[in-house]
């Protein structure tokens, strides 16, 4: 009765290394840019329930849009990234921005964000 040896070679096992270190690497490109994708939300889903949001002016509004930003640590989302227009008894809030990494030479790996969120005097609707 002969017995063989199984397992996984060390070439083997530096190659599922270098597949799994990649991934983490680009998950650590990835991550963090929807982190600031969330971030954002949260800022608008948070300027939605503010009492009074709909009567300010557009400037009051972006200020208090970038405010929330700032605590977030959110860097990426720049003023000309922000637009904002009167609808009905409210303001309709656009925030459309893009976020280019470099991942690994001349690849990077960009993620295109965009939400919307609607400032009512009632209440927020999505």
């Amino acid at each position: 009765m002969k017995r063989t040896q199984g397992g996984m070679t060390l070439i083997g096992f530096v190659i599922v290394l270098a597949v799994v270190g990649v991934f983490i690497y680009m998950g650590m490109k990835v991550i963090p840019m929807y982190s600031e994708y969330y971030a954002v939300k949260q800022a608008l889903q948070g300027l939605a329930g503010e009492p009074g949001i709909a009567s300010q002016s557009p400037a009051k509004i972006q200020d208090l849009f970038f405010r929330r930003l700032y605590i977030s640590y959110a860097e990426t989302v720049k003023p000309e990234h922000v637009k904002i227009k009167r609808k009905d008894a409210g303001y309709v809030m656009t925030v459309k921005y893009e976020v280019r990494k470099p991942l690994i030479a001349n690849l990077d790996v960009v993620g295109k964000f965009e939400t919307e969120k609607e400032l009512r005097r009632g209440g927020a609707i999505d």
